[in-house]
């Protein structure tokens, strides 16, 4: 079989395609029906093409000093990016990642599979139940990147499912979640209220464009119970080939004022992209 040609495979959940990166060989974009969802380089598991990704990334490596092994538990799984890259830049940790989609996970096994002894673990399983099955204190980072299509599905956005992360991490821990939104951030605020109920601390970072209300794009949420390193945040964001930005203190809280939490009988999925947001030809 030719391993450069793409491969579509229909999945428990929808259509996956494999896409050779004619500009970076040896790279390649996962999408789930036509959704881009992973970017990945086997070859080099530093590379983070999305800059979401390198987003979470920027809060991940906030959690310890540089190259201390951390307990992560990641909340949807891809093609893997974010766990690689937290076993080549931080040897030694120990992570588990819950994908829902069991052909996926299959598919991304057969293609690259994870190095032996790299300290990964996939399960098959919902994101809300692994955490809230997850050992209590037991993860430095819970990473929240679970999509359906292009949409985080309800269940991920409530004060239990809040409450069981909280649960999950150490104190001091960080949960640091990839979620999508536009002007007037009906569905970011309505995640800024639910976690403010059970952390102390929170802040974000996105493009200007996007937290300007200019266009609809992924904002990342970091929370906490003990203060966040948000210099250092800002610091590697500010330093991106697509600046990022941090908003925290009275900005936040101005982004957050009025804004309700949700309750596990209210919530409701994120909402749609508009045309063409997160789809590729």
């Amino acid at each position: 079989m030719n391993q450069l040609l793409p491969v579509t495979r229909t999945t428990d959940l929808g259509t996956a395609r494999l896409l050779p990166d004619l500009d970076r060989e040896g790279a390649w974009l996962l999408t789930v029906d036509d959704a881009p969802q992973s970017y990945l380089d086997p070859a080099d598991p530093t590379h983070l093409e999305f800059e979401y990704t390198r987003r979470l990334a920027d809060v991940v490596d906030t959690a310890a000093g540089p190259g201390r092994p951390l307990d992560v538990l990641h909340l949807g799984g891809g093609a893997l990016t974010l766990p690689r890259w937290v076993a080549a830049v931080r040897p030694g940790s120990r992570q588990r990642v819950a994908e829902a989609d069991r052909g996926l996970a299959e598919l991304i096994a057969d293609r690259f599979p994870l190095p032996a002894g790299c300290g990964i673990e996939v399960e098959v399983t919902d994101a809300r139940a692994a955490v809230s099955a997850a050992p209590p204190g037991g993860a430095d980072v819970v990473v929240g990147d679970v999509f359906g299509g292009t949409r985080i599905p309800a269940h991920v956005t409530t004060t239990g499912y809040a409450g069981a992360v909280a649960r999950a991490l150490r104190p001091g821990g960080i949960y640091v979640a990839n979620l999508a939104d536009a002007a007037p951030f009906v569905f970011l605020r309505s995640q800024l209220a639910t976690f403010a109920q059970v952390f102390g601390r929170l802040c974000v970072l996105a493009e200007p464009a996007v937290l300007r209300g200019r266009r609809f794009g992924n904002v990342v949420l970091a929370a906490s119970d003990a203060p966040l390193d948000v210099a250092r945040m800002a610091r590697r964001a500010a330093a991106d080939a697509f600046p990022a930005r941090v908003l925290h203190g009275e900005a936040l809280a101005a982004l957050l004022a009025g804004a309700a939490p949700v309750a596990d009988g209210a919530a409701v999925p994120s909402p749609r992209p508009p045309s063409g947001a997160f789809t590729v030809g």
